[in-house]
Order: C-alpha cells, then sequence, then structure tokens
C-alpha cells in the first residue's frame, strides 16, 4: 500500500517584552512550577493566534553506529493549519550522491510529498492519509508537522522551569517535561486526534519527553521532543529527536494543496 511504502521512506533513512520587575516575578512563579504546564498547554492556540511564522526542522537519529539528520525548511500557516517544507535527506552511507529535496505539505490529517521517488512520476504528489502511520507522522516524514509539535504539549504532565536564555536574539523561557501522546490526542482538535492516537499506540511508549522555549508573548520558539519506537530488525528501541524552529511570525505564506489529477494513484517502489 502506499502509505506502508511511504511510511519506510524516512524511518529507513534515519530508522514585545515585560518590565525587567514583571519578568522576575513570573520567573519566580515558574520556578515554583505554579504555571509551567498551564503555559505549555496554551501554546498551540497562541501560535494560531499568532497566524504564520518560518520553521526550520531537524531530525535526528542514531542507527548502526551513524547518525543521521533529516534538515526542513519552509514556511507554515498556523490559521489554516498548512505548511511547506524542502526537506534534505542525508547522503547514503555508501557515498552515493545525495538524494533530490522533497517537497512536503502539511494539512490537518494528510501529507503530500513531491520528488518522493521510487517510481513516482516526477510531477506527481503522494498523498498519505497520517491516521493510517503506525508514528502519525511525527517521524516518518522526516519533520514533525509544526502547529502538532504544539500540540503535543497539550499532553504535558510534568514541566520544570529551567531557566531564561535567548533564542536567535529573543529572549525566551526554557521549560523541559515529559507530555503523554495518549493525554494530547485527547486534548486536540479533531482533525489531529486520529493521528496522535495512532502515535500513541505506535511508538514504544507515550511519553514524550521534551524540551520548550516560549517567547514573552507565550509563542513556541524552540521546541525538541524525543521520540521511542521499536525496531523490529535489530529487536531494539531507536531514539529519534525532533526539533521545531520557529521565527519571523506574520509572514506571508501561501500553501496551495494539489488537485486530485496531480496526486500519484500508483504502487510505490519499496
Amino acid at each position: 500500500m502506499a502509505a506502508v511504502a511511504t511510511a519506510g521512506l524516512l524511518v529507513g533513512v534515519c530508522l514585545t517584552g515585560c518590565s525587567e520587575g514583571t519578568g522576575v516575578a513570573e520567573d519566580a512563579r515558574a520556578a515554583a512550577g505554579a504555571d509551567g504546564v498551564e503555559v505549555l498547554h496554551r501554546a498551540a492556540a497562541t501560535l494560531r493566534r499568532a497566524g504564520s511564522a518560518k520553521a526550520r526542522t531537524s531530525m535526528e537519529m542514531a542507527t548502526g553506529g551513524t547518525r543521521v539528520t533529516v534538515r526542513g525548511e519552509g514556511v507554515y500557516d498556523f490559521e489554516l493549519r498548512r505548511g511547506r517544507l524542502k526537506v534534505l535527506l542525508p547522503p547514503d552511507p555508501a557515498g552515493a550522491d545525495e538524494h533530490r529535496p522533497i517537497t512536503e505539505l502539511l494539512a490537518p490529517g494528510a501529507l503530500f510529498m513531491k520528488n518522493r521517488g521510487a517510481g513516482v512520476p516526477a510531477d506527481k504528489w503522494v498523498r498519505v492519509d497520517t491516521a493510517t502511520l503506525s508514528d502519525g507522522n511525527l517521524v516518518t516524514g522526516g519533520a514533525t508537522d509544526p502547529y502538532v509539535a504544539a500540540e503535543l504539549l497539550r499532553g504535558a504532565r510534568t514541566a520544570s522551569y529551567v531557566g531564561r536564555t535567548e533564542f536567535a536574539g529573543t529572549a525566551v523561557r526554557h521549560y523541559r517535561g515529559t507530555a503523554d501522546l495518549g493525554v494530547a490526542a485527547s486534548s486536540a482538535p479533531k482533525a489531529d486526534r486520529d493521528a496522535l492516537k495512532a502515535a500513541a499506540k505506535g511508538f514504544a511508549t507515550a511519553r514524550v519527553p521534551f524540551d520548550a522555549y516560549l517567547d514573552e508573548q507565550g509563542r513556541l520558539r524552540k521546541v525538541r521532543h524525543r521520540f521511542s519506537f521499536v525496531n523490529g530488525q535489530h529487536k531494539g528501541t531507536v531514539a529519534v529527536a525532533s526539533t521545531t524552529l520557529l521565527y519571523d511570525f506574520g509572514v506571508a505564506v501561501d500553501v496551495r494543496l494539489p488537485e486530485s489529477a496531480d496526486i500519484f494513484a500508483g504502487k510505490i517502489a519499496e
């Protein structure tokens, strides 16, 4: 099936500020753990109010003694829940030519990919229903959907305030904790619920450690999730670290999903 073949694509490759006094007071409350979880639960809603942003993603996995990283860059419209990323796969370990960049379009419940290769015509898109993937597309596409990355924080069960730091010249607050995929799924909008439920069942554990960095407006600037899934070939658990960076909020975004005639309907080669 197309979804099964697609699921192996990348998993196979990489198996305005406040016054100083106000900031101090808020830091004190955060350090006491009074509002860290609550702030993180609001991260996705805050992004929707922000409208849009540019995004950079990376996904790292160590396999066979080699650490590989898949990188992405693009834009995301949080109101329409649509994004566009150009994803770069690492060169083959054997030293083969680098892979062509894959263009990915992200939408509620769906992932569209172009330059998929493996028997797909160059002018066609591959569409995958994310709820059919065992990881809910948190890992398969080589990049976690930026909005879903924020939605995962709805499942935060614990969060400790690490301190203030700086990201790309912007002051941010750093929180570290653990999210539960099942709780995130039950709290997420209907469009994301099935994919997150699939991920809660498909990963080795539903507990997802994270580090999240929010600016003074509560906007998520950086989040790093660490997923674990079972590697059937090596009968072990593989850890995947997914990082999303958000910046240039309010940027113009125009993401148009493919027409049905432009979507590949044939069999995808393994």
